[in-house]
């Protein structure tokens, strides 16, 4: 086995690890704390599809209770059609909240205008009109894939007939970066989603894998195995200037971004079990992050920049959750590769073959991606 297979061979190890999870409990939050809503059916040609998918958007959104006119603090309506969405919220007293025109698709009016019920309601971002990619293999092959936030219109990115792997979405869903193996070796690929004009960016000697867009879509950071061994280095979006960020004898790995740019948690194993480190984007000495488990990997810092999410084995994969500012992690769920949301509520993970939807308060799951082979690796815009 040569020196580049071998250094190959240690990355994948790092980055799908075989599993492991320990007890802990699960956040919960009364039904009372929902606000109360009351949906009347949209008029107009498309109402009844743009109504059917802004219920489920309201419902995953975890933020509301749908009641009785009578019960409800608001009341949501308008008219869908020929393209054109006129959206409307008033409140019990019948004063209008939200009054705003959308064009598009029946879809994607109806996800514009759930975005904005939940932020003109609660104060924070939804999640309707961002995008998912993930790894599946339905075609026979590990390939990319990308859809909308609940699993609705996905369609397949690439058709290598290679593995294609690790995909990153940037800001606004317009880059997405992935591993290829076309070459034969790992390097890292970036696709233009509006034009699907993809080029190689990074293809430096050795292992080029696992990039990670920055919050402000300019730079990636990735592992790159061009000086001997797997450390971190970032570089512009489209390659250029790589600057090694660790210098360790262990596998780094899974960079996740801070939302502000300044900082990166990734997963390395040079104390012996993978374990995750801080690091400030421009290096430094990572700093060893006390999360109580042996085994942890896949990390991802939540958008507003208090929580962290990553996957944790014993026996088999888990995903757990802690506050960045300290205090212990807690098992949510059983799977890997967990995602937040730019809600910092919900996260999105892979369990078996299918894709899950977490809304993290309540422990409310639902299966957004099945049937396409097995799906794995998503990565959520923001």
């Amino acid at each position: 086995m040569t020196i580049r297979a071998i250094v190959i061979l240690l990355v994948t190890v790092v980055l799908c690890p075989p599993a492991f999870a320990e007890d802990s409990s699960v956040i919960t939050v009364r039904k009372d704390n929902r606000i109360s809503i009351t949906i009347t059916p949209l008029g107009g040609s498309s109402g009844g599809a743009v109504t059917q998918t802004l219920q489920n958007d309201l419902d995953l959104s975890g933020w509301f209770q749908t009641v009785s006119d009578a019960r409800a603090s608001f009341t949501i309506g308008g008219t869908a059609e020929g393209g054109s969405l006129q959206g409307r919220v008033t409140d019990s007293r019948g004063s209008v909240v939200l009054s705003k025109k959308y064009s598009g698709d029946d879809r994607s009016t109806a996800h514009q205008f759930a975005d904005d019920i939940v932020e003109t309601l609660t104060g924070h971002k939804g999640i309707a009109t961002t995008k998912i990619a993930f790894v599946a293999t339905g075609s026979g092959a590990k390939e990319i894939y990308l859809a909308d936030y609940d699993g609705k219109n996905s369609r397949r990115l690439t058709s290598d007939r290679a593995i294609s792997v690790a995909p990153s979405l940037g800001p606004g869903a317009r880059y997405l970066a992935y591993t290829g193996y076309q070459s034969g070796y790992p390097d890292v690929y970036l696709i233009d989603i509006s034009s699907g004009a993809r080029q190689r960016v990074i293809d430096a000697p050795g292992t080029n894998s696992g990039a990670a867009i920055s919050p402000d879509g300019g730079q990636i950071a990735l592992t790159m195995s061009k000086d001997g061994n797997p450390e971190l280095y970032v570089t512009g979006l489209r390659g250029g200037g790589a600057r090694r960020l660790t210098r360790t004898s262990g596998v780094e790995s899974s960079p996740t971004w801070s939302p502000d740019g300044r900082e990166l948690i990734y997963s390395s194993d040079n104390g012996g079990s993978p374990q995750l480190y801080r690091i400030g984007a421009g290096g430094g000495s990572g700093r060893l992050i006390p999360t109580g488990h042996n085994y942890c990997t896949d990390p991802c810092w939540s958008p507003d920049g208090k929580k962290l999410a990553f996957t944790v084995r014993s026996g088999g994969f888990s995903i757990a959750i802690m506050d960045i500012g300290g205090g212990g992690a807690r098992i949510v769920a059983s799977g890997q590769n967990p995602v937040w949301g730019r809600d910092s509520r919900h996260i999105i993970f892979s369990s078996g073959s299918n894709l899950i939807l977490l809304d993290v308060p309540t422990g409310r799951t639902t299966t957004i991606v099945s049937g396409l082979g097995k799906a794995t690796e998503p990565t959520w815009s923001f």
